[in-house]
């Protein structure tokens, strides 16, 4: 079984009208949450094997901060294929990846974030920023995963709820 990781990034900042939407920085309020959400993820003994990011400065800060808390200790891969993703970009994305990683965290932007737990949830599931939604997928290989399948939602923990 592999396990899935879903992370919508934390929230921006609109202080700088300067700036495109690609390199809008987090608020404090999303370095925050970013960390605590890592840290919860440490708590959880959920460290992933491997984080996949949106290239965008708010996924890249997000992961960044994600991986610090939790004491990931690999490279991050980002990507600007996840900038305004849909879900079918990050399950193309993920069905490429090596077997030898079993815990995956994908980083990015809703709508893609939202409909990609949809799918896996078979339901529709609020995504606030730097909310992680952790998944059972019943597949040894990436490369079964596909948009039919059940998986299984183990939590979806948003911000807010996270004491």
């Amino acid at each position: 079984m592999k396990t899935l990781l879903v992370l919508r990034h934390a929230k921006s900042s609109w202080d700088y009208s300067h700036l495109s939407d690609y390199e809008r920085p987090l608020n404090k309020r999303g370095q925050r949450d970013a960390s605590r959400m890592g840290q919860l993820l440490k708590e959880n003994d959920l460290t992933p094997d491997l984080i996949v990011s949106s290239s965008a400065e708010r996924a890249l800060s997000t992961a960044e901060a994600v991986a610090l808390a939790c004491d990931y200790e690999q490279e991050i891969q980002f990507t600007r294929r996840f900038y305004h993703a849909d879900a079918e970009e990050y399950i193309e994305a993920l069905q490429k990846l090596d077997d030898a990683y079993e815990r995956v965290m994908v980083v990015g932007h809703n709508p893609g974030m939202e409909h990609l737990v949809a799918i896996y949830a078979g339901e529709w599931l609020r995504m606030p920023t730097a909310a992680i939604a952790h998944f059972h997928l019943p597949i040894t290989h990436w490369r079964a995963l596909n948009e039919m399948m059940e998986a299984e939602l183990l939590n979806l923990w948003r911000p807010k709820e996270v004491g």
